[in-house]
């Protein structure tokens, strides 16, 4: 009986997320296109492309994509699919593409053809013969720039899109065995943690559980609200996990916090929030043994997801770095990294951020 209830909860919480998605604007949605190969999302550009966003969330919830397959493709460049004759197993390799083409006009706009962009496929030489087909791309291509109309954005998932590109091609551009798409569904946009968090609520402590033992930092965000808005983001999203402290200079810095580090590999769901965050500099938060601040190349607004504790002081970092944490416990960890063997600057052994949680 316990199970049938629960089975019976799972179905509503379903069906509220799919009427909420019903509910909100294009704008507040996204695809999500499950296939053969992995999942990918993608946001819409309504503003852009009306009638191509109305259309395919309306085919999409439809279920018109269920079935169908990216068929055609160039490597490690573009993506086609969503012909719906490749719902039938038997349509002949001569007729993959030509179905769902000529049903609205086209409505190209100034977006570029950039890595992820999501555009409709028309007939050649024929405008205003857009159709449902679309197309992804997994580089920039620039010709295509004001030829097809762009009306989304991959935000999550993009090597998924590179591995269907990937795939064995034949002479014409076709895919030896089309990759399956199972489901194309309309979802509620993911939120982006901490977005409009107050600086009361990011007063949080921030448990980061490494190689070496444990290490709690308390949240600064009177230093640094954005910052500290940023690095809780990473650390809700579970971004930092599996990364690795990949930088050590003895009695200076402890550096970490770098996508291509992970063990899980580069890329990440939560790789769509992040993004450079202006520097929050203060002459008066000093760069002493336990603070933490964020990594950044040569200009001061560039950093992204790499911090670094310092193991000393340093007061020719102050006012050039955003510090925006410090450690209250575990500080013998930061011994335990000073006794690390080095070649250079780099640990001998892999050191790891094994789980960032907020307390």
């Amino acid at each position: 009986m316990g199970s049938v209830i629960l089975r019976i909860l799972r179905l509503l919480a379903i069906s509220a997320v799919a009427v909420a998605a019903w509910a909100q604007p294009a704008a507040e949605v996204e695809a999500v296109v499950t296939t053969s190969l992995g999942t990918f999302r993608f946001e819409f550009f309504p503003d852009k492309a009306p009638k191509h966003v109305e259309q395919f969330v309306r085919l999409a919830r439809q279920g018109y994509y269920e079935g169908s397959a990216f068929h055609r493709a160039v490597a490690n460049g573009v993506i086609q699919g969503g012909d719906p004759l490749l719902k039938d197993a038997k349509t002949p390799r001569n007729l993959w593409g030509t179905g769902g083409l000529n049903m609205l006009a086209g409505e190209t706009s100034d977006l570029k053809h950039e890595r992820g962009m999501v555009s409709t496929i028309r007939l050649p030489d024929k405008p205003n013969s857009d159709g449902a087909q679309f197309f992804v791309c997994v580089v920039r291509q620039p010709s295509l720039d004001g030829q097809y109309s762009a009306f989304g954005r991959v935000n999550e998932g993009i090597e998924v899109v590179e591995k269907i590109s990937q795939q064995a091609l034949d002479a014409d551009g076709m895919l030896h065995e089309p990759v399956r798409i199972l489901k194309v569904s309309i979802e509620p946009k993911k939120l982006e943690p901490f977005l409009s968090a107050t600086p009361e609520e990011m007063r949080r402590t921030v448990t980061l559980k490494t190689t070496l033992g444990s290490l709690k930092l308390k949240m600064e965000p009177d230093w640094a609200p954005n910052n500290v808005r940023n690095f809780l983001k990473l650390v809700a999203t579970g971004w930092l996990n599996g990364t690795e402290f990949h930088r050590i200079v003895k009695g200076f810095v402890a550096q970490g916090g770098t996508g291509y580090t992970r063990s899980a590999g580069p890329t990440h769901p939560a790789d769509r929030w992040v993004r450079p965050v202006k520097a929050e500099l203060r002459a008066d938060v000093k760069h002493v043994r336990g603070v933490i601040s964020m990594a950044h190349g040569d200009d001061p607004d560039s950093a992204t997801t790499s911090f670094f504790i310092m193991l000393g002081p340093a007061a020719s970092l102050d006012n050039k770095f955003s510090a925006f944490a410090r450690v209250v416990e575990g500080i013998e960890v930061l011994d335990a990294l000073e006794k690390e063997e080095l070649e250079g600057e780099k640990p001998k052994r892999r050191l790891e951020i094994v789980e960032a949680s907020i307390d």
